[in-house]
């Protein structure tokens, strides 16, 4: 536990009476943070799909691809230099791209090969779609509001009458019920 919640006096210790509500709190936080190696983590195919869909558009090199991925999901997935090179370098081991030296930088353009690979794909989404208009800003709105009824519901469980809490609780399961909806729709 970090400390997110204060504990001192107001029955939240480890052996207070309110120790189990902030647990839930503690893992519901929890369960936004990102995981190990981002949230915006994608497959390997995903990065190579999406290196020749664009690639299919114009020449670029490793940074545009880059911009351009993270630009279509506004912010949601940003691939890492890491991902898109090392698939640059195997697409031009399987002569799909070539690599063209401007001004400093390795511009990859699709071959013959490549555009025969992005043609066949062309009736698929492309991997960015998979975001179905998710951006970074409104991946982070339901954890934000999560958060901050977290923050209530424990002002609640500190300082509210028995009836006030009980009322909180019938709150928050009517919540959970409309979510489970949400999904089910």
């Amino acid at each position: 536990m970090n400390g997110s919640f204060p504990t001192g006096g107001f029955g939240f210790g480890p052996n207070g009476p309110g120790a189990s509500i902030f647990d839930a709190f503690e893992q519901f936080r929890q369960s936004f943070e990102p995981r190990p190696g981002g949230a915006s983590r994608m497959a390997r195919g995903d990065v190579r799909a999406a290196v020749i869909a664009l690639l299919a558009e114009q020449p670029m090199h490793g940074y545009q691809i880059i911009s351009e991925i993270s630009d279509r999901t506004g912010g949601a997935w940003k691939p890492s230099a890491g991902s898109v090179y090392p698939t640059l370098q195997l697409l031009a081991d399987e002569g799909l791209i070539s690599a063209e030296e401007q001004n400093g930088r390795k511009t990859y353009s699709l071959t013959d090969a490549g555009r025969a690979e992005a043609d066949a794909a062309a009736d698929k989404p492309a991997p960015w779609e998979a975001f179905g208009g998710r951006t970074a800003a409104n991946l982070t709105a339901l954890p934000k509001a999560g958060m901050e009824l977290a923050g209530v519901a424990a002002q609640v469980a500190r300082t509210g009458t028995p009836d006030q809490v009980q009322k909180a609780v019938d709150v928050l399961d009517e919540a959970r019920r409309k979510l489970y909806a949400i999904l089910a729709d």
